[in-house]
């Protein structure tokens, strides 16, 4: 499979597919596994770089390029077989001429010529690719519209692709997507909008155009279950630029977040962990029934990555809420933290320190 894919999403380390990438301070992406033996190993310099780092240099996950590795692993390679010319398959999509059967296999073939090459994908665009796979994802009829999609996500991974596809109207029909295509196609018009934002000009033009935020939240409601995963996973690549939380918020994120978390998609805390940082949204989650119960529900159970961001949460709120601080402890949060204080993770105990002195400068602690 490794040699399937992107080059991107190889570990510069170990040369592997990432399973769990994480960014640096330094800016670069690595698999947790590979760094976290560079780092035990003693070194504290960037492997790419070689500037130096931190004492305890901190590892974002990188949310964005996991969920499209993962979107990758569903597809099963293709077989080698001859193939036309890019520009002829192209032809193929744009003439009016050209019955379904043909544009689904030009697609198809695009598609898997431009899975592992950075190069094509960049050429696609430049010989008018963009515009006739667009015109495909607007297509009614469900395959069509599948197939253009996946090619249209490989075209978007490429960061010099990402500002022009946008240009060119890609969220609008997205947006169309989330709204009205198969669940598969929604699943990756999701993906699709996540790849986008990677780009941190696009969080903020994105985040701009009517209903994109309130679809995927609508999405959040609606879907199954890789659609709840994909829409929420775009949701935190767009509200990392702060403008868009509130947008979020507006659109009544705050409560179908924390409903999704109590029933067990994770990756609402994400979310939840950005939402939280803007006033609106810690007075959204204030009103939110049990939700001080769920965050510590997820202390208990969650994954690492998880129990970061619910006590990253719960310590906003009970920062700017006396009455939360009361409720947090009938849960039994303290005993949480006390077993939490003896993690390897390092975040984790320097959250939870946090989330003690704040549960005592609130008289919660006697």
């Amino acid at each position: 499979m490794a040699t399937q894919l992107p080059d991107d999403f190889k570990c510069p380390i170990s040369l592997e597919i990432m399973s769990d990438p994480v960014i640096l301070p330094s800016g670069h992406t690595f698999d947790r596994a590979s760094i976290q033996r560079w780092l035990d190993a003693g070194h504290r310099t960037c492997p790419i770089t070689k500037l130096p780092l931190p004492e305890h240099p901190c590892l974002i996950p990188n949310h964005a390029l996991r969920s499209l590795i993962s979107n990758y692993t569903l597809v099963a390679p293709s077989k080698s077989q001859p193939c036309p010319q890019p520009q002829t398959l192209i032809s193929a999509l744009t003439s009016p001429s050209s019955p379904l059967e043909t544009k689904l296999k030009s697609l198809t073939q695009l598609a898997r010529l431009t899975k592992h090459d950075s190069a094509l994908r960049r050429k696609l665009t430049e010989w008018g690719a963009a515009p006739a796979v667009l015109k495909c994802v607007d297509s009614e009829e469900s395959n069509l519209q599948e197939k253009s999609l996946s090619l249209l996500l490989n075209l978007s991974l490429d960061d010099d692709n990402k500002v022009g596809l946008v240009a060119e109207g890609a969220i609008n029909r997205v947006v169309k997507v989330l709204r009205l295509g198969s669940p598969d196609c929604r699943a990756i018009a999701a993906t699709i909008i996540t790849s986008l934002a990677v780009l941190e000009v696009n969080k903020a033009t994105i985040g701009a155009y009517p209903d994109v935020i309130q679809a995927l939240v609508w999405l959040l409601i609606s879907g199954q279950g890789r659609e709840k995963k994909e829409a929420a996973t775009a949701l935190y690549a767009l509200c990392s630029f702060a403008d868009n939380r509130w947008r979020a918020i507006d659109c009544g994120a705050v409560s179908i977040l924390v409903r999704l978390l109590d029933s067990g998609l994770e990756r609402a805390i994400e979310v939840l962990g950005l939402l939280v940082k803007c006033k609106e949204g810690r007075e959204e989650m204030m009103k939110v029934n049990g939700c001080v119960k769920v965050l510590v529900h997820v202390l208990r159970n969650g994954t690492s990555r998880g129990v970061q961001y619910g006590l990253f949460t719960l310590n906003c709120l009970c920062n700017c809420c006396e009455r939360l601080c009361f409720e947090a402890m009938n849960e039994g949060v303290l005993e949480i933290c006390i077993g939490l204080m003896e993690e390897e993770n390092e975040k984790i105990r320097r959250y939870t320190s946090s989330l003690i002195q704040t549960l005592r400068d609130n008289h919660a602690i006697g």
